[in-house]
């Protein structure tokens, strides 16, 4: 499982269960996990919508919220920097019911169930969710109101569209308002293995000012738990956009104390940003005459991926590249192997983590200095689609190669 999946599985073990590799989820983390707690806010949330208005605005979302894990394993939730003046509140301006009425006046109409909702005042952040039904089936919408730093990673995260081959979704796009602000208008589902046939819709606002408005639509009546009562959630994405973008929730926002800038980036992400993994993954395959042709790549700094096609089928390949990472993975029990260097390695093959019939291959590797390189190879180009071949299309003998190439300490600061 690749770093930023077990992420996503350590957040869901309040509701779901995780699946393996305890040493490897708790080395991972960084800036790359940073962003995916925030990136995967809505798109697998867990709770009720009930539940969702009882979380912490700097708590966990669902796959994470706004806040910090560094690290797939070792999960902590972390409050914001409080503001200059003290003040972590609002004053109470906006009530909780005055935010249920904002959001009853912005909905078509229709018929509005079990409102619950939380004001300016309250430590947790304001938020409203309703039950919505149009005619058509009753639907969860859900909203909540953050102040954040707009030139943040934070806030960049929250408004970008996560890979496809690792999240399948039906739509995603970010728009670029005229007056600077930056909107994701996502259509995907709540369960990215569609085990279920719940979608969830989101649009999320982040404007120069600081202003988060992020708002969530479901086909049923609660994000889960509840029977799929329509085909799609009540509200167009046009809607959606018209919700968050509203002047109706400025009130609320302006009464909020502004949110302090993020700390500068560590050194290590700054270069890896410098050199991507995806970047050298792509040049080392070069370099060891790894022909198979590379028919999309993506991700960033030190997590990267391609899909490889050659003529039998598509095929994933993740590269995760971690500085100083801790040995507990590679130690006690587990069992590697280790190099006359002193780099440990740790070769696994088996099932996916996330559908049937799909086989992963990995070669996990620990460099003396800290230096963790994991490569992982799939038979399948999205981890939650269907087989698309018999075996991944890298041999373990080439991901041994990959995880192993002294290029990858190039990516790592000096000293």
């Amino acid at each position: 499982m690749s770093f930023e999946d077990e992420l996503a599985e350590a957040l869901r073990r309040t509701g779901e269960g995780f699946t393996s590799d305890p040493g490897a989820l708790a080395e991972a983390g960084g800036a790359r996990g940073r962003r995916l707690v925030a990136r995967r806010r809505a798109a697998v949330a867990g709770g009720s919508v009930s539940a969702l208005l009882l979380i912490a605005t700097a708590g966990a979302y669902s796959g994470g919220l706004f806040g910090s894990s560094d690290a797939e394993g070792a999960v902590h939730v972390t409050a914001p920097t409080p503001p200059a003046d003290g003040r972590q509140t609002g004053t109470g301006a906006v009530t909780a019911d005055q935010m249920i009425g904002k959001m009853r006046a912005l909905l078509p109409g229709g018929r509005i169930d079990a409102p619950k909702a939380r004001g300016t005042e309250d430590e947790l952040g304001p938020r409203v969710g309703v039950v919505y039904d149009d005619g058509k089936g009753p639907a969860a919408v859900f909203l909540s109101l953050q102040r954040v730093d707009p030139f943040g990673s934070g806030a960049r995260a929250q408004t970008e569209c996560e890979d496809k081959n690792l999240h399948g979704y039906d739509a995603c796009r970010t728009e670029q308002l005229p007056d600077g602000s930056r909107l994701l208008l996502y259509q995907g589902y709540e369960y990215p293995d569609r085990r279920e046939d719940t979608k969830v819709w989101r649009a999320v606002l982040v404007t120069v000012q600081g202003f988060l408005v992020d708002a969530s639509e479901w086909n049923a009546a609660a994000d889960k738990g509840a029977p799929v009562s329509r085909t799609d959630p009540p509200l167009s994405v046009e809607q959606l956009k018209g919700l968050v973008t509203s002047t109706t929730w400025h009130a609320a926002l302006n009464d909020l104390p502004a949110a302090e800038p993020e700390p500068a980036p560590p050194p290590e992400s700054i270069v890896l940003r410098d050199r991507k993994a995806v970047d050298a993954l792509e040049q080392l395959m070069t370099r060891l005459r790894i022909t198979v042709p590379i028919v999309s790549r993506g991700g960033q700094d030190s997590y990267g991926f391609v899909v490889l096609d050659d003529g039998k089928g598509k095929s994933l390949v993740q590269i995760n590249v971690q500085p100083a990472a801790s040995p507990s993975g590679f130690s006690g029990n587990s069992a590697f192997t280790t190099q006359s260097d002193g780099t440990k390695v740790r070769e696994a093959t088996g099932p996916g983590e996330k559908n049937k019939g799909v086989t992963q291959w990995k070669v996990d590797t620990l460099r003396t200095d800290g230096l963790r390189v994991l490569v992982t190879a799939f038979n399948t180009a999205d981890q939650n689609g269907p087989a698309t071949r018999p075996a991944p299309a890298l041999t373990m003998k080439q991901l041994r190669q990959i995880a192993l190439a002294p290029e990858w300490k190039l990516t790592t600061p000096v000293g």
